[in-house]
């Protein structure tokens, strides 16, 4: 193990790609790992990209990399796409519109599959990012599929989080359905050569005005920009906006990184506990045979998938007791 985390540490390509396949895989020695990298993380500065499929999010990255390049920074891109129902793995893979990076060493891209189930989508890109962290990278880009709630929770990880839309799919209603308004720092309207982009612009600045209570003096307030990312256009306007929010997490947060502050590592630690609880739980209940012999119950109209699942989960957090008083 100590070998692996040196190589780590060095910024062996390989040690790295396969850590983080592992993290994915959900193998159980991984955590050993993960536990001797922690204390080198906390450095690097992670960006949070997301939006509707469609909308442009891997060209942007694409653009947002060669950028950060230009300037002697290393990044790191964590792509998480849908799982594939017949290998389990990301469908999409290394991302297609990225190649152009893929021969430079100081870019490491990599697809993360959904799984679509148990919060795993967010606590294996948490520990990627910590991976990718400790490899030493200045920035991690993560961009994640779509605007539902698992994408808001792997945003939540970075320190500035950029929603992407584009003119035409109504996109602003989406936005407010899931929430996206809190989580948001900039807001990036892209094919802006389309018609009704300015009508987009205008529309994402309404619905942060009204939520202007957010942001009294002294709080940041999403900017809404216009970029044509295919053509390069205002990417480096949106690089020089999350320069300015990172200035402003600085001065908030006195000089902490912003990945320790409590309520960061509050918010972690309770995703990987429940997390691990759900895991435990349900490994021991397929295990011990008592999920399909419930399973077999009702289907045979024996009892009812609510009495089930009390019967199920009670006796193994010890809580029956404390069930019993309740009832």
């Amino acid at each position: 193990m100590q070998s692996e985390v040196k190589k780590v540490l060095s910024g062996d390509v390989r040690t790295v790609a396969r850590l983080i396949r592992d993290i994915d895989d959900k193998v159980p020695e991984v955590r050993e790992v993960l536990k001797a990298l922690y204390p080198y993380t906390g450095k690097a500065y992670v960006i949070g990209v997301t939006g509707a499929p469609g909308v442009g999010k891997s060209t942007l990255v694409d653009q947002m990399v060669a950028h950060l390049r230009k300037e002697g920074k290393t990044v790191g891109v964590l792509a998480v796409d849908p799982t594939s129902p017949f290998s389990g793995g990301a469908i999409l893979g290394d991302r297609i519109r990225m190649q152009r990076h893929s021969l430079d060493d100081g870019v490491f891209i990599r697809s993360l599959a959904t799984r679509g189930h148990f919060g795993g989508l967010t606590q294996s890109t948490r520990s990627a990012i910590d991976v990718l962290d400790a490899m030493g990278k200045d920035y991690i880009i993560v961009e994640t599929v779509g605007v539902g709630q698992d994408e808001v929770d792997v945003v939540r990880s970075a320190q500035t989080t950029i929603i992407l839309v584009i003119p035409g799919m109504g996109d602003d209603i989406q936005a407010i359905k899931a929430g996206i308004l809190e989580v948001g720092d900039i807001f990036v309207v892209n094919k802006a050569d389309r018609e009704g982009s300015d009508k987009t612009v205008h529309e994402l600045k309404l619905m942060l005005d009204m939520s202007q209570e957010k942001y009294e003096e002294g709080r940041w307030k999403p900017p809404v920009l216009k970029m044509e990312a295919v053509f390069d256009r205002g990417v480096k306007e949106l690089l020089e906006e999350i320069e300015k929010h990172r200035m402003y997490l600085a001065e908030k947060s006195g000089g902490t990184s912003f990945r320790k502050t409590r309520e960061r590592i509050r918010e972690e630690l309770s995703e990987m506990v429940k997390n691990r609880i759900i895991e435990e739980v349900f490994e021991k209940l397929i295990q011990s045979g008592e999920f399909e012999k419930a399973v077999n119950s009702i289907r045979a109209g024996e009892t009812d998938p609510y009495t089930a699942c009390e019967d199920l989960v009670i006796p193994k957090l010890n809580l029956a007791e404390e069930h019993g008083r309740k009832r």
